[in-house]
């Protein structure tokens, strides 16, 4: 009897787990998940990596409009088709379409039309609301073209193309509008801004025949043409049936983005939003996770989502792209060209999940990375819009390619890339000639020197590992000495990574609550306890310095128990998310939690980890306690929730946390699957303290992590819980 109800038991598991895995993945995506807080990310549509990211425009300024909409406003300004998902500042929202009842205000600089979120839905690669003047608005789009249908309350509407469109940072330099025919309405933005030097060109066609045009704030105007900084222009058109626009986009010319218009013109609204959402669905169903929990299924698929927001497409469908300085017809040797490589941020968790689930995208995005390398001289620090913005500290391309190096991922020239780093490694600004020359970068020759010394220490160590792997013995000696320059920071008697200057003697006073947001601080968007603990390639190395590994730990304790405040005059804002001085909002904490497991004790990380987890990462529009960072936040929870996270980013290990899901199942880039279960020692998850064995096809792993190469083979892995 027992037998017949434990037969019963497990075929009841298989069809619940059956049911829920089968489920449709986009449907626990909300793309207003982190639209509100500091996420700074947009709710409209895209796809995977999309050129174009089409979404509404509050028509605010500040911070938290960095994606252009922030949940707080209810305003609508116009609808863009480039947006930056999760970043720190704004720019893009080029090409900004309006569609309006009458003329009444068509000339003012921004029209902001009221709305209700009520009015509004999201998901992925759709977009819709109902505005206060009674025009309902669906967007959808393509990988280059955006796919607007608006239903107006009667039978005369007005839509507004606004080249001048602008927000925070983004200032347009020129525009032009040109009416080709009744159907068809070309153009070009220029702008500069937090990038210089970008230029997006596009093609419009519509379902219907323009009746009529007006153009504003035109300097030039010329018949159907008008050009100025700020040129706008209100198309009037016969709205008894709903209005559709295609919008092809181009950085090349207006030619290209008529090529690409024409190719578009098969498919339709609905077929589009379809094929928008079969890709995204296409990209969830790579990590199938039980989805009985609706709300942490929601947190994850938003979070796998927004791992797909960044990089971008940047070039033509013929692989053509133009550079920042009018280097025209540039053609990728890779398939396409990407942009918006927020280095400082990805390089920690995003990429590293890359090299599982965007393997045959992956080279491509190197391949730009080496193109920026060639064209610009260096490999990208931050690049937007081809234009290296030199933001934030570190050459972290370096982890980055190198992490694909030392997996064996192909499609791009490794000795180009070896040259490429080097040269990173040896260039003549961000201060590292003066890291070279004194082992460390003094505060004194440069701002943010404890953040640069311990960040060139780690991209040294990841140049280290590919010189050996290359067999450049002479290479390797130089840079795995420079790997150790973090040693030269520490101070003993504090127990912190301190600023020194060029005659080797710490800054004082000291404190470890300082923030200084700017260029002159010793840390860059932190404290002394966020940055201390950054020596994710020498775990070992670190704790000799703390005296043992259980000293480390100590202080890891008095981390999470410090006051959760900082102190001076120009805090950052970026340091959010406090547990003590644990700082989950900002990235240099990001890999701290799982020093706990590398340094032996797992029920630490297991405890931060849910504590982390559970108070960090929410459904709804404050769902997010940081900005996204491209991407960055949500692969953190991708990873943790799997039960792992690269600590080294650039070691091919993935050292084991807390799983947060039942079971899951890994589509691995070779057609085999991981599939990963949870064993409970317990009548709950929740009283299950830690992760006391992790079996992978039942063999026990003793080494407390996974590495690239076992997670490829597949098979079966199990956590037991205590």
């Amino acid at each position: 009897m027992k037998l017949i109800k434990s037969l019963f038991c497990y075929v009841g598991i298989f069809v619940f787990t059956s049911l829920a895995y089968s489920q449709k993945l986009t449907n626990y995506v909300d793309p207003f998940l982190g639209t509100g807080g500091h996420g700074h990310v947009y709710p409209g549509a895209t796809v995977p990596f999309g050129m174009v990211q089409l979404s509404p425009d509050n028509g605010e300024e500040g911070w938290d409009w960095s994606s252009g909409y922030h949940y707080s406003s209810n305003t609508i300004a116009g609808f863009s088709h480039t947006h930056l998902s999760g970043t720190g500042i704004g720019d893009w929202c080029d090409i900004s379409l309006l569609p309006l009842t009458d003329t009444s205000n068509i000339r003012q600089e921004k029209i902001k039309i009221l709305f209700s979120h009520k009015n509004e839905s999201a998901k992925p690669g759709y977009y819709s609301v109902a505005l206060d003047n009674k025009i309902n608005c669906e967007l959808t789009a393509a990988k280059r073209t955006g796919f607007h249908r608006y239903t107006f309350p009667g039978k005369e509407g007005w839509l507004r193309f606004d080249m001048g469109f602008q927000i925070n940072w983004d200032k347009t330099t020129d525009g032009v509008l040109r009416l080709l025919n009744d159907s068809t309405l070309i153009g070009y933005r220029y702008s500069t801004g937090w990038a210089k030097g970008q230029k997006v060109y596009f093609a419009a066609r519509f379902n219907k025949s323009v009746q009529s045009i007006v153009f504003i704030n035109d300097s030039i105007r010329t018949g159907n043409s008008a050009i100025g900084n700020k040129v706008k222009a209100a198309l009037k058109f016969n709205t008894a049936s709903p209005l559709e626009v295609r919008v092809s986009i181009s950085t090349v010319n207006t030619d290209k983005a008529l090529l690409e218009l024409n190719q578009s013109n098969g498919d339709g609204f609905d077929i589009t939003a379809k094929k928008a959402d079969a890709l995204w669905e296409t990209e969830l169903q790579k990590i199938k996770i039980n989805t009985n929990d609706k709300n942490l299924a929601t947190k994850f698929y938003s979070s796998l989502y927004r791992t797909c927001m960044a990089p971008v497409v940047n070039s033509d469908a013929d692989g053509a792209y133009q550079t920042h300085n009018n280097l025209q017809n540039k053609f990728t040797k890779g398939k396409e060209k990407y942009t918006v490589f927020s280095q400082w941020d990805v390089f920690r968790a995003l990429n590293p999940l890359f090299t599982i689930t965007q393997t045959l995208r992956l080279p491509d995005m190197i391949n730009s990375m080496l193109q920026l390398y060639q064209d610009n001289g260096l490999l990208p620090v931050w690049d937007l819009s081809t234009w290296e913005a030199n933001t934030m500290t570190g050459y972290h391309s370096v982890p980055i390619i190198a992490d694909a190096i030392l997996k064996n991922i192909k499609g791009f020239d490794y000795n180009m890339a070896y040259e490429a780093m080097k040269k990173s490694a040896f260039q003549k600004e961000r201060g590292t000639p003066a890291y070279i020359q004194y082992g460390y970068l003094p505060q004194d020759k440069h701002g943010w020197s404890v953040t640069m010394t311990l960040e060139y220490a780690f991209d040294d160590w990841c140049i280290a590992q590919v010189a050996k792997k290359m067999n450049k013995t002479a290479d390797y000696n130089l840079f795995i000495k420079r790997a150790a320059s973090y040693q030269q920071l520490f101070d003993a008697s504090t127990g912190f990574m301190r600023a020194k200057d060029s005659k080797g003697e710490f800054i004082e006073p000291f404190d470890p609550l300082l923030s200084e947001h700017g260029f002159d601080g010793q840390y860059i968007e932190g404290t002394a306890w966020q940055h201390s603990f950054f020596v994710p390639h020498d775990i070992d190395g670190l704790s000799k310095l703390y005296g043992s590994s259980e000293k480390l730990v100590k202080k890891l304790d008095d981390l999470f128990a410090a006051p959760s405040e900082l102190h001076g005059a120009n805090t950052s804002a970026d340091v959010s998310g406090l547990i003590g001085q644990y700082a989950h909002g900002n990235e240099p904490s990001h890999h701290i939690i799982y020093m706990f497991s590398a340094l032996g004790h797992p029920e630490k990380a297991a405890h931060w980890i849910k504590v982390v987890s559970d108070s960090m990462y929410k459904t709804g529009p404050d769902g997010l306690t940081g900005n996204d960072d491209c991407g960055q936040m949500s692969a953190w929870y991708i990873w943790t929730s799997l039960g792992m996270y690269p600590l080294n980013p650039a070691s091919g290990k993935y050292v084991f946390g807390f799983p947060l899901i039942n079971d899951a199942t890994l589509q691995l880039p070779n057609n085999k699957q991981l599939k990963i279960q949870t064993k409970f020692n317990g009548r709950t998850k929740e009283s299950n303290k830690y992760v006391k064995r992790v079996y992978l096809n039942n063999q026990l792993i003793t080494k407390g992590y996974l590495t690239h190469q076992e997670l490829l083979k597949g098979g079966n892995l199990i956590y037991e819980l205590n």
